[in-house]
């Protein structure tokens, strides 16, 4: 049976080859200049301002470091499709988002933390080096929403544990931003130039702007969405993303907003192309907001989990989309990608 969306939208416009339609240097320029650097220059700096906020409301129930790191968080969705270069030096993605965290580590490594209480690593060099499952957005989640850390250790050792991790949080996105900005925007943008040895051939500086858009999209439906769903017989609600804050079901229209944006760069001067991303990541965000649902918890629900299922099969059909005709259009092939072998 055909999936649903690709029978709306399949067979439109013929596609023509991708080397008569896109010129590789300047498309890549262009998701440089204007898909890239401006969303890791809102990480680094959303990142900046949760660790400003973090000196003066470090408690975890106060408003305003909660709207803090979810504007930081905010802006890691919409880059968290961008699997190469900067982010993965020294795992850097990893210090700021481990997840999925199949075995709990993260509530773990907290409650340690917490237990133990050592001010030695509230410095920034002494939590720079704690586990990875204890850094980052997901780590800061649960310290600011989860009931069970609420009254582990002391008052002022959880307040200073929510500098620490704000600061760090604050860290690596500069650094990453600062990377791009001091050198690998170039790299990229010079994608065959004599001495390139990251990206040999233009070709290759776009099979990895191609990548990425695939790693978004495999990112969002099955892990943000599959997680949660499970199977009928056994749906796992308590596996959604940032589940504790409510976060779920934004943080898949986010992504979907980031993703719609590179898919228009990628796929400028193809009307066919433009027309069925644009019409697929349309019906995700509108039905993902119809779910009246934001941590999906009706997976449960024998009916409404068919209106998630549907969400799921859309975003599969944009992945087919992106591999294969996509693909064709660039002239490039999906290769490996970040995730292979996770």
């Amino acid at each position: 049976m055909k999936r649903l969306f690709v029978a709306l939208v399949l067979g439109l416009l013929p596609i023509r080859a991708g080397a008569e339609t896109t010129e590789h240097a300047t498309l890549i320029a262009t998701v440089t200049d204007h898909h890239i650097l401006p969303r890791y220059a809102a990480l680094a700096e959303t990142g900046a301002a949760l660790a400003e906020a973090s000196k003066a409301h470090c408690e975890a129930g106060d408003p305003a470091l909660r709207t803090a790191w979810g504007k930081a968080f905010d802006a890691w969705i919409g880059v968290s499709h961008l699997r190469f270069g900067p982010s993965e030096t020294d795992n850097r993605a990893f210090s700021l988002a481990f997840w999925p965290d199949s075995r709990g580590k993260t509530p773990k490594a907290l409650r340690g933390l917490l237990l133990k209480g050592d001010e030695a690593i509230l410095t920034p060099e002494g939590f720079a080096i704690q586990s990875i499952a204890a850094q980052g957005y997901y780590a800061m989640e649960y310290l600011l929403y989860g009931p069970e850390f609420a009254t582990l250790g002391t008052s002022e050792f959880r307040c200073g544990l929510a500098q620490a991790m704000a600061g760090n949080i604050a860290s690596v996105t500069a650094a990453i931003h600062e990377d791009w900005v001091k050198g690998y925007a170039e790299t990229l943008k010079t994608a065959g130039a004599e001495g390139n040895l990251v990206y040999q051939s233009e070709a290759e500086g776009v099979q990895e702007l191609f990548k990425a858009l695939g790693t978004g999209l495999q990112i969002t439906a099955d892990m943000r969405i599959l997680r949660p769903l499970g199977s009928f017989e056994r749906p796992r609600p308590d596996r959604a993303e940032a589940r504790l804050s409510g976060r779920s079901v934004r943080h898949v229209i986010l992504s979907v907003d980031a993703l719609e944006e590179l898919s228009g760069m990628l796929s400028e001067g193809s009307p066919s192309l433009v027309m069925q991303f644009g019409e697929g990541f349309d019906y995700v965000r509108a039905a993902s907001i119809a779910l009246d649902d934001p941590v999906f918890a009706s997976v449960t629900d024998s009916g409404r989990r068919l209106n998630i299922e549907t969400i799921k099969g859309v975003l599969d059909d944009l992945r087919e989309i992106a591999a294969v005709e996509l693909g064709s259009y660039l002239g490039v092939v999906a290769g490996f990608n970040a995730l292979d072998g996770d």
